[in-house]
């Protein structure tokens, strides 16, 4: 599988899309004044001490107080504040991690009061973003993730990602780390650190240990409300968790932020620095060329197509979000398939994109999927296992519910940040802006389409295509134009008219006697 990042900078931030085999999976946008993003790490004041919630709101700088509950505190949290108040009141003074002594972990089932008080000072790590009307979600057991390696300070454990089954290789990985981390710091060794040498996992330690000790300086003079430690931006994060062989190619289209990923690049992995290319063509842009640009805008729109004729409808409510699968035209459908058959090669294709659309999007929280129905048990199973399959590309936690006999499936998935949306409705051209129609950059695949529908299926022999003239120009323009190769391609000359009546997004096909013709 091959991967590709590109990088296009604007304005306002950084757009971010990771192609799979030309296909976009996934879509960030990283925001230049983004505040509170999961992992950063803040001085924060207790506000409010909650008996009932067993839960604290921190002031930490939004508008709104972050929650904070018992169970995020972290068995060490006393540890922790006793670290803040030692280095907020001594200064240089102050030991560090290494060198505390720690104190008993707390109570598993106890009372935030007996952690807590009012006014209190606390260093909080972000796990969850603002979404909607709630404020940050806060944790006290800090982390901070390296390419191969988590640190956890306040810690002794060393545990192994389960996805390394190997019981040689947890051994060893567990054996080499106890010998290189000091002590009081804690790591969690990731699934890409399989078969690493001790240099490569001594690197990524050091780094995270010198992060911290950056965090520790500034904690020093740190005001409340500060940041203490920054979580590195959208890009980066991608590189560090994604980034192995199957990496072709990170496009950029801005000079700094093309230093910025080599430089990146350069400290993680630097047999990977070649793949690092600048985009600096002023006439074509970066999504555009690499036809991103038209994935995003037929991805995110309400409703979605499959390859076969299908579609997805998703619709997003204040308590879940709900996909319908769809059968679509039954034409398209092979004369010797039976119903069950083709439920069965419809929701197949669709387990494909519903779980693509779940990382495109970021959707989080519960997904419903109404699959088209199945009579037999064993097709529904067959579902079942392709979706959680196709899942275990998916990095965010997630618990896949097999099919009920109604053919609805059940999706659980964590949300750590809002929901990426992308309008793909655009003023209507025609109307002047009373009305809103799908997006234009897709109207020329559609008349494609239904033009391929109408010669192969309907065995028309003569046709003739009336359209805005912008894509009258678009078909005919150029020595080898579409039209052009619309003839090599059917063995008949194709006439398209301009017609300035007409819509950008409206088009009609006539036969050889000028009847309309009902397009697919």
């Amino acid at each position: 599988m091959n991967n590709e990042l590109a990088i296009s900078s604007t304005p306002k931030g950084d757009r971010i899309a990771l192609v799979q085999d030309k296909r976009l999976v996934e879509f960030h946008f990283d925001q230049h004044d983004e505040k509170f993003t999961v992992g950063d790490i803040y001085l924060g004041t207790v506000r409010k001490v909650s008996q009932g919630l067993n839960a604290a709101f921190v002031d930490v700088g939004y508008e709104k107080d972050a929650f904070l509950h018992y169970h995020d505190l972290g068995p060490q949290v006393r540890s922790l504040l006793k670290y803040v108040k030692t280095t907020q009141s001594q200064k240089g003074n102050a030991p560090r991690v290494e060198q505390m002594s720690l104190e008993s972990d707390i109570d598993k089932l106890g009372k935030i009061t007996q952690v807590l008080n009012r006014n209190q000072q606390i260093l909080v790590q972000v796990i969850k973003e603002p979404i909607s009307t709630k404020g940050p979600r806060l944790s006290c057991e800090i982390s901070l993730a390296g390419r191969y390696l988590v640190l956890v300070p306040f810690s002794n454990t060393i545990s192994v990602s389960k996805k390394v089954t190997s019981k040689e290789e947890r051994q060893r990985l567990q054996r080499l780390i106890s010998s290189i981390k000091p002590a009081n710091f804690g790591v969690i060794i990731r699934t890409v650190a399989e078969g690493k040498e001790v240099a490569e996992l001594d690197r990524d330690l050091r780094n995270l240990l010198k992060k911290w000790e950056d965090g520790f300086q500034k904690l020093q003079k740190a005001k409340p409300r500060d940041k203490v430690i920054g979580e590195m931006g959208r890009a980066s994060s991608l590189l560090r968790d994604l980034l192995n062989e199957s990496f072709d190619n990170i496009t950029v289209d801005s000079r700094e932020i093309y230093e910025e990923v080599k430089e990146y690049i350069r400290t993680i992995a630097p047999d990977k620095e070649k793949i690092v290319r600048l985009h600096n063509s002023s006439r074509n842009k970066l999504f555009e060329v690499n036809g991103i640009e038209k994935q995003i805008r037929t991805l995110f729109g309400k409703t979605v197509s499959l390859p076969s004729g299908g579609y997805l409808v998703i619709e997003h409510t204040e308590a879940l979000h709900v996909i319908d699968v769809n059968s679509g035209n039954s034409g398209n459908r092979p004369h010797s398939e039976d119903q069950e058959s083709t439920a069965l090669r419809v929701n197949s294709e669709a387990v494909k994109e519903v779980a693509r659309q779940l990382r495109l999007r970021d959707i989080g929280g519960i997904i419903v999927i109404d699959f088209i129905d199945q009579k037999k048990t064993e097709n529904r199973r067959k579902i079942y296992d392709e979706m959680r399959q196709e899942m275990k590309e998916d990095r965010s936690r997630h618990t896949v519910l097999p099919l009920s006999k109604f053919g609805i499936m059940q999706i659980t998935r964590q949300r750590v940040r809002p929901e990426m949306n992308v309008v793909t409705r655009e003023t209507c051209p025609t109307c002047g802006g009373s009305g809103t129609i799908s997006a234009s950059i897709a109207v020329a695949d559609q008349i494609e389409n239904n033009l391929d529908f109408i010669l192969n299926k309907q065995n028309e022999k003569k046709v003739t295509i009336s359209v805005h003239p912008f894509l009258h120009s678009y078909f005919t323009k150029g020595f080898i134009s579409k039209r052009l190769h619309w003839m090599f391609h059917y063995g008949t000359w194709i006439n398209v008219q301009p017609d300035s009546s007409l819509g950008i997004t409206d088009y009609k096909f006539f036969n050889r006697n000028g009847e309309a013709i009902e397009a697919n």
